[in-house]
């Protein structure tokens, strides 16, 4: 029967297996070249928006940070006084850190046009460290440069370490309401000693010395130890009082007035008949009337918004909280 249906013969099977075999494996291949496509494009953007978001935070940089490490402008040929701000807490990390003081003083006392160097306080203090290393290069710098005088103006504020920082001056001004002084030590906690016995609560500290713990709020106070802490506190209270008395002389009205250094604070005016400082007058008037060189010019340390940023991303969590749940140290405010 030339109808009959016949087997088709085995190479051509074969045949429409190695085609089928063929067309799979270059789809296969099309994917996948499409999907290194796609991730070399992918890569591509990713590389693209990187360098994007380098280059605006270099931008940033750029517009944001001073053009000069050391104040806000620099002095042309002209005179002038060079002003350095004391604003805030006397502290490290801080903008009246002596990190950036010292290097604002120096920087003002080694310009060739600065008739005087002038600090406006506006502070109520903070570390006797701090204040210490303030303190003694204001000391060093006018020994090294004598026809250069130091002027500490207070304006609203001027109260223990900040005074500790301004009795190195050649002379103090304030205004007749300014807060002066406050010559003291001070450190501060709480106790939860009873509110742990309230709630129920067990404190379990671990350690190898003896008083280690000894500033712990969570455990009951020692006699031992508050006397040693005393001790402690008194001495630095007679290094600041004594680097007043070296900076401010004769000046001082001490024998009749002993309670100068009790850590009271007084205004401009009391503080005048004091001897705390040498007259009234604001920074201007300084400049104008007692340098003699109207033209002001900044050489306070200038932080950057991009500075701000980082120190407080890099701010310690543990450091907070151990400020708050423990004694941070000894203040002069």
């Amino acid at each position: 029967m030339s109808d009959e249906w016949k087997e088709p013969s085995e190479s051509k099977v074969l045949g429409d297996g190695a085609g089928q075999e063929q067309k799979s494996w270059k789809l296969l291949e099309k994917t996948l070249l499409a999907s290194v496509q796609e991730q070399r494009r992918a890569r591509r953007w990713g590389i693209f928006f990187k360098l994007l978001t380098f280059g605006y935070l270099f931008i940033a940089l750029l517009i944001f940070s001073p053009s000069l490490p050391i104040g806000s402008s620099k002095s042309d040929a002209t005179g002038h006084t060079a002003v350095i701000n004391v604003r805030g807490m006397i502290a490290d990390e801080e903008s009246a850190s002596a990190d950036n003081l010292v290097g604002a003083l120096r920087a003002a006392f080694a310009d060739g046009a600065s008739r005087a160097v002038l600090l406006r306080i506006n502070s109520p203090g903070g570390s006797p460290v701090q204040s210490g290393y303030v303190y003694d290069e204001i000391r060093r710098l006018r020994a090294k440069y004598p026809q250069t005088k130091l002027y500490a103006v207070i304006t609203d504020l001027g109260a223990s370490g900040a005074y500790y920082i301004a009795s190195a001056a050649d002379e103090i001004y304030a205004d007749k309401s300014s807060l002066v002084g406050s010559i003291g030590v001070t450190a501060a906690s709480f106790g939860f000693v009873e509110a742990m016995k309230t709630l129920g609560v067990e404190r379990r500290v671990y350690t190898s010395g003896e008083h280690k713990a000894f500033l712990d709020p969570f455990q009951p106070q020692k006699a031992d130890e508050t006397e040693f802490w005393q001790g402690v506190l008194s001495t630095t209270h007679r290094q600041f009082i004594d680097s007043v008395k070296a900076g401010r002389g004769e000046r001082l009205q001490v024998e009749a007035h002993p309670e100068l250094f009790s850590g009271l604070v007084w205004s401009g005016e009391q503080a005048l008949e004091l001897g705390l400082i040498d007259g009234l007058g604001s920074t201007s008037y300084v400049a104008r009337e007692i340098v003699g060189e109207e033209n002001l010019v900044d050489f306070t340390v200038k932080e950057t918004p991009f500075d701000r940023f980082t120190k407080r991303l890099g701010a310690s969590v543990a450091e907070r909280l151990s400020i708050w749940a423990g004694l941070p140290g000894p203040q002069l405010r």
